[in-house]
């Protein structure tokens, strides 16, 4: 069940990042060029996961949002130049920043909270 829920976050944190980038810059809302934009990104994520076979590393947030993150952002930079897409400097520290902060935050947030109820004595 964690590994569903894992990749639809990553998920969800590429989609928002590719959804606040098209709206910040005036782009169509049309879902073809919001899917142009997003599947380099996708495909970084899941390339990340298999690298790291992030299925059987649940306990290791840190390290695990840490690559998915690094291999979002360089594949999906890699394959919107390949793909004609082009890339600037700052899209890519944009891409850097944000990306990090979602990918490893949830990441981090959800290893806390797992603390935090570890620690909590149960009711009886």
């Amino acid at each position: 069940m964690w590994n569903v829920v894992a990749g639809v976050l990553d998920v969800c944190c590429v989609l928002v990042f590719v959804g606040i980038g098209r709206s910040s810059h005036d782009e169509a809302a049309s879902v073809t060029g919001f899917l142009n934009t997003a599947w380099p990104f996708l495909v970084g994520v899941a390339v990340g996961w298999a690298l790291l076979r992030v299925w059987r590393r649940r306990g290791d947030a840190v390290p695990v949002g840490v690559g998915v993150w690094l291999s979002a952002v360089v594949v999906g930079m890699v394959l919107r130049v390949v793909s004609g897409q082009g890339i600037a400097f700052t899209f890519v520290l944009v891409a850097l920043v944000f990306l990090g902060l979602v990918l490893v935050g949830w990441r981090g947030a959800a290893r806390g909270l797992e603390a935090v109820r570890r620690d909590k004595p149960e009711r009886v």
